[in-house]
């Protein structure tokens, strides 16, 4: 008889199939092509000069790219974390694992996932963040348990990942959401300037954007619509069922990504901000960073590329930054900077 770790990892290991096979791909457009720049045709810049550095909670980046959280049963998830690791220390980028509750839950601590030491060994200097879902803060897990999660993989901050869409879809769900502000504001005062607080493609309103700034937490990823949608995937792994037929309705839901990224930033302007939600290529980072982020993360949008080496991981995020790179000298932007002050043809309607 299966486990409740059983479970847990099989859940994982199907997310992963459901995601490659686009069956969680929102209905919503991620609203980042609204945005568009007003070309400079006599840019005064070198194109190979052009710095694409980035600052994120007190760390310098060589890019402005965060390796954003993927995760999956032991079958894979071990070489998945490897290679993005190593990935992320080539490329001077930012990575954030998938969600650690398998890891802190299971015999042995990492739940075969390839989430312990090695992690950090194989990027001893990237920033890497830590991940656990916000509801479990509310049912059980504290001060502890947030500990846990860093120590394990020697990461430097914590996400705390809000998904009441994919909960209330999915049949083992967490329902129950009572509580869930208030731990997050004990996490947020127990480990001050480290904890980002993330959607998971539904996006964040400028409402609640104050709210978790009112919280004290130190940065926030919008994780907007317009990419994977939770609660279909979990309607994909009851195919037939009825969490499929109580998800169909939602294809489209939540705030689309450049709607989330301007309203964060205008709601919550001393935050850290992380753009991704349907981030395709290094245009859409531009327009990201133009929208307010400080980082762009992708998780989806890599996944192929994990499960194939790391050096596939590795051509990924530089052609994200060539585009990126480009954005910038057909705007004539020196510098991440002035790409984010970079005029636009006309104000964007999303």
């Amino acid at each position: 008889m299966p486990t409740p770790d059983d479970a847990l990892i099989r859940r994982k290991d199907e997310h992963i199939d459901h995601v490659r096979a686009g069956r969680g791909l929102s209905g919503a457009s991620s609203g980042l092509e609204a945005v568009r720049f007003v070309h400079d045709a006599l840019p005064d810049l070198a194109l190979d000069q052009i710095d694409l550095s980035a600052r994120f909670l007190g760390r310098r980046l060589n890019l402005p790219f965060l390796i954003s959280s993927m995760t999956g049963g032991p079958s894979r998830a071990e070489a998945i974390n490897a290679r993005l690791a190593e990935a992320a220390q080539a490329l001077g980028v930012a990575l954030a694992v998938g969600s650690q509750r398998v890891a802190l839950e299971t015999a042995g601590g990492s739940g075969g996932s390839g989430l312990g030491p090695d992690l950090r060994r194989r990027a001893p200097d990237a920033l890497i963040l830590a991940n656990l879902g916000a509801v479990q803060f509310a049912l059980g897990y504290g001060v502890d348990e947030a500990r846990r999660a860093m120590e394990m993989i020697g990461a430097d901050a914590l996400i705390l990942h809000l998904n009441p869409l994919q909960e209330g879809v999915q049949p083992e769900g967490d329902r129950d959401w009572r509580g869930v502000a208030q731990g997050i504001e004990r996490i947020a005062a127990a480990f001050p300037g480290k904890v980002v607080v993330k959607e998971t493609g539904a996006g964040l309103s400028a409402a609640v954007a104050r709210r978790l700034a009112d919280m004290g937490v130190a940065a926030l990823d919008v994780a907007g619509a317009g990419g994977t949608n939770w609660g279909l995937i979990e309607g994909a792994r009851a195919t037939g069922g009825r969490a499929e037929a109580l998800a169909a309705p939602f294809a489209d839901w939540g705030v689309p990504t450049a709607r989330s990224l301007r309203d964060c930033a205008q709601a919550a302007p001393d935050l850290g901000l992380i753009g991704s939600g349907g981030i395709k290529d290094g245009l859409d980072a531009a327009r990201a960073v133009r929208l307010g982020a400080d980082l762009v993360g992708q998780a989806a949008g890599v996944l192929e590329a994990a499960l194939t080496s790391t050096q596939a991981v590795v051509d990924h995020f530089e052609l994200m930054a060539a585009q990126l790179r480009l954005a910038c000298f057909c705007t004539g932007s020196a510098d991440l900077s002035a790409l984010a002050q970079a005029p636009l043809l006309e104000e964007p309607r999303f």
